[in-house]
C-alpha cells in the first residue's frame, strides 16, 4: 500500500515507518521536525517536511493518493499541556482535523481510506478498574489527554459520516529500541530513558515520586510495552480496518512493573550503580495503570513478543550506548 506516516521522525512513528518499509509498503514520512529527528526517518521512506497546521499543504500531499494514513504527529508532554492548553488543542486537535479534511476531500474510493491514530491511556484519567478495558470511562485529568480524546471522538464521527476505516490505539508506556531507532526526547520525561541516563552518568540520580502507594513496594505501577510490539499492532490495525467503522484498542502487556522494579532491572541489565532518591508524590499520579489488551488479542490476534521488562531495558540501553548523545 501507499502509506503516509505523520510524525514519522519521532520515536514511535519512525519505528512503525521502518516496519512498514520492511513489509514492502511505499512510505512517505510527514514531519515538521519540531520534536522528531531527520536521522530517525528510516531508509527507504520518502521524507516531506511540513506541519499539519498548514491545511493546504496537507491537502496537496493527500491528493497524491494514499491508501492509508498512520497518524503520530502530536505534542505529548502532560506538564506543558497544563501550562499551555491552547497549544495542545491547536496542534493536536486542529492538526488532526486538517488531516481528516484532506483525507475526506481526496478520497474517491471511500473503502480504501484507512487511518490508524496514535491515542493514549491518558484519556482514562485516574481509572477505578485495573486492568483498564476500553469500556472504562474516559475522564482525562490534563489537556494532553483531553486533546487526544477529542481527536478520538472526532475520528469516530468522521469515519461514520464519510466511510473512513479508522482505528485508535491507546498506548500505555512504550519502551525499548529497534535497531538503529530509539528514544530521544528533549526534554525527556519517560522513566526508563531517565533511569538509563543515570546509568550513563548523565544524571546524578533518578527520583522516585511517591513511596506510599497501595502497591506491593509502595511505588507507582505502570504497564510497559516494547516499541516493536507496539509497531506490529499498527500494521494489524491497518489491515483489519473496515469502512465506516472506528475501532478502539488498548495496547499494553497487561501486567505492571513498579518504579523500584524498573530501577532494579536497569541495574541488572547495565551492571552499573543507579542512585535513587525518594521524593513526594506528584499530583494526579495514579497508583496503578495497567491495560487490558484482551480486545486486540481476540479481534486482531496481536500479542506482545517481547513482554519482559529486561528485554525492553536492554534494547534501550544498547541504543543509548551506541548513541550517547542521541540523534
Amino acid at each position: 500500500m501507499k502509506l503516509l506516516v505523520t510524525g514519522g521522525a519521532g520515536y514511535v512513528g519512525s519505528v512503525v515507518a521502518k516496519q512498514l518499509v520492511l513489509a514492502g509498503h511505499e512510505v512517505t514520512v510527514f514531519d515538521d521536525l519540531s520534536k522528531g529527528h531527520r536521522r530517525a526517518v528510516p531508509e527507504g521512506a520518502r521524507f516531506v517536511r511540513g506541519t499539519l497546521l498548514d491545511g493546504e499543504a496537507v491537502r496537496r500531499l493527500l491528493r497524491e493518493g494514499y491508501e492509508g494514513v498512520l497518524h503520530f504527529a502530536a505534542l505529548s508532554l502532560v506538564g506543558e499541556s497544563v501550562e499551555r492548553p491552547e497549544l495542545y488543542y491547536r496542534n493536536n486537535v486542529l492538526g488532526t482535523l486538517n488531516l481528516l479534511d484532506a483525507m475526506v476531500e481526496s478520497g474517491t474510493d471511500r473503502s480504501a481510506k484507512r487511518l490508524v491514530f496514535s491515542s493514549t491511556a491518558a484519556v482514562y484519567g485516574e481509572p477505578e478498574v485495573v486492568p483498564i478495558p476500553e469500556s472504562a470511562p474516559t475522564e482525562p485529568t490534563n489537556p494532553y489527554g483531553a486533546s487526544k480524546l477529542a481527536c478520538d471522538r472526532m475520528i469516530g464521527d468522521v469515519a461514520r459520516a464519510h466511510g473512513l476505516a479508522a482505528t485508535s490505539l491507546r498506548y500505555f508506556n512504550v519502551a525499548g529500541a529497534s535497531g538503529e531507532l530509539g528514544e530521544d526526547h528533549d526534554p525527556e520525561t519517560h522513566l526508563i530513558p531517565l533511569v538509563l541516563a543515570a546509568a550513563l552518568g548523565k544524571r546524578d540520580a533518578i527520583s522516585i515520586f511517591g513511596t506510599d502507594y497501595s502497591t506491593p513496594d509502595g511505588t507507582a505501577v505502570r504497564d510497559y510495552i516494547h516499541i516493536e510490539d507496539l509497531g506490529r499492532a499498527h500494521a494489524l490495525a491497518l489491515d483489519a480496518a473496515e469502512a465506516g467503522e472506528h475501532r478502539v484498542y488498548n495496547l499494553g502487556n497487561g501486567s505492571g512493573f513498579s518504579v523500584r522494579e524498573v530501577i532494579e532491572a536497569a541495574r541488572a541489565v547495565t551492571g552499573r550503580k543507579i542512585e535513587a532518591v525518594e521524593a513526594p508524590r506528584r499530583a494526579g499520579d495514579p497508583p496503578e495503570l495497567v491495560a487490558s489488551s484482551e480486545r486486540i488479542r481476540d479481534e486482531l490476534g496481536w500479542k506482545p513478543e517481547k513482554p519482559l521488562l529486561e528485554d525492553m531495558i536492554s534494547d534501550a540501553w544498547n541504543w543509548m550506548l551506541s548513541r550517547p548523545d542521541g540523534y
